[in-house]
C-alpha cells in the first residue's frame, strides 16, 4: 500500500510555497524602499490558498479557454494574478509606495507563519514515520 503525500500533507505544502513566494515579494519591496516610482506589491495569501484548495477539491485547475484548440494548463502557479499593488497610507514625493515599517512588519509576520507551517508539516511527517514503524 503506497502513501499519497498530497493527501497526507494536504494543503500545507502549498501554504509553505506561498509563504516563501510572499517572503520574496516583501523582501523585494524592502529592497526597493528608496527606488523612485517603485510600487509596493503583496501576495494575497488567503486567496491563493483558497484557489489551491478549490483546485485540489475539484481535481484540476479552472481556466477559461478562448479556443477549443488551446492546450490545457496544468500545474500553473498563478502568483502574478495574486500579486496586488499596495495602497500607500502616506504618498511620497517620488511616487514610491513602500512603507518600510509596514513591509518589515509583514515580513516578520510572514516568517512566523512560515515557521508555524513548517512545524505543522514536520509533525505530520513524524506521524507518518511513526505510522510506518507501527508505533
Amino acid at each position: 500500500m503506497s502513501i499519497n503525500f498530497d493527501k497526507a500533507l494536504g494543503i500545507h505544502q502549498q501554504a509553505m510555497n506561498f509563504r516563501a513566494q510572499r517572503a520574496e515579494v516583501l523582501a523585494n519591496n524592502i529592497t526597493n524602499a528608496d527606488t523612485p516610482n517603485y510600487k509596493a506589491r503583496d501576495l494575497d495569501f488567503s486567496s491563493m490558498l483558497a484557489a489551491e484548495a478549490n483546485k485540489q477539491n475539484s481535481g484540476g485547475i479552472a481556466l477559461n479557454r478562448t479556443n477549443g484548440r488551446h492546450i490545457e494548463a496544468e500545474g500553473l502557479a498563478s502568483a502574478d494574478d495574486s500579486l496586488k499593488y499596495r495602497i500607500p497610507t502616506q504618498p511620497s514625493i517620488d511616487q514610491n509606495t513602500v512603507d518600510a515599517q509596514v513591509e518589515e512588519s509583514n515580513y516578520a509576520q510572514n516568517a512566523l507563519d512560515f515557521q508555524a507551517s513548517f512545524t505543522l508539516l514536520n509533525n505530520k511527517f513524524k506521524g507518518l514515520v511513526s505510522a510506518l514503524r507501527g508505533e
